[in-house]
């Protein structure tokens, strides 16, 4: 017998040198693996899901809206003559006040301004009727004032919606205040 099949039948531990090939395709594949986890860690942090979307489109759209409306100047109604109004007594006094108040209203909706010029009786009845509801010192500190001018956008707004007018009215401002 020769030497080579002693060693074959033998198995005396030597071990046969494994091909480098094997280990060139574990080393690519190890290294796709590590690869391919990198972009789906990267998909899920920077690609913004389908709620994200559906919020983009959302705000998307409110500022098309908006930038439609804001297309045109500012554009201001004038309620003229200013509003003269006795206030309801307050309770501690006997003497009722009187407000002298000048109010504008601001759109940049000019079919909108036409819509309050030719409502103006009806919004002005409006008005005075909340007028009327107030006290002087309700009137007197700054949040008072900023509560009546909430109050006036918010009936202002009700009057046009409920009248059919289209737009909305941006702010109410007063021109001139007077309390005696």
């Amino acid at each position: 017998m020769n030497d080579e099949s002693l060693d074959d039948e033998l198995d005396l531990g030597v071990e046969k040198a494994s091909a480098p090939w094997k280990k060139i395709v574990i080393i690519v594949f190890a290294g796709l693996l590590l690869i391919g986890i990198g972009v789906g860690v990267a998909y899920f942090l920077f690609v913004p899901s389908d709620e994200d979307k559906t919020e983009e489109v959302a705000k998307d759209g409110e500022v098309e809206e908006e930038a439609e409306e804001e297309k045109g100047p500012a554009v201001y109604q004038n309620f003229k003559p200013v509003f003269v109004v006795n206030l309801s007594p307050d309770s501690n006094k006997r003497k009722a006040k009187m407000l002298q108040i000048g109010v504008q209203a601001l759109t940049h909706n000019q079919e909108l301004v036409d819509f309050l010029k030719h409502n103006d009786p009806m919004i002005r009845h409006h008005f005075l009727k909340l007028f009327g509801t107030l006290t002087a010192s309700s009137l007197v500190s700054k949040e008072g004032k900023e509560k009546l001018q909430k109050d006036l956008l918010e009936e202002l707004q009700r009057i046009v919606d409920e009248q059919g007018g289209t737009g909305t009215v941006d702010a109410v401002f007063f021109t001139s205040f007077v309390m005696q």
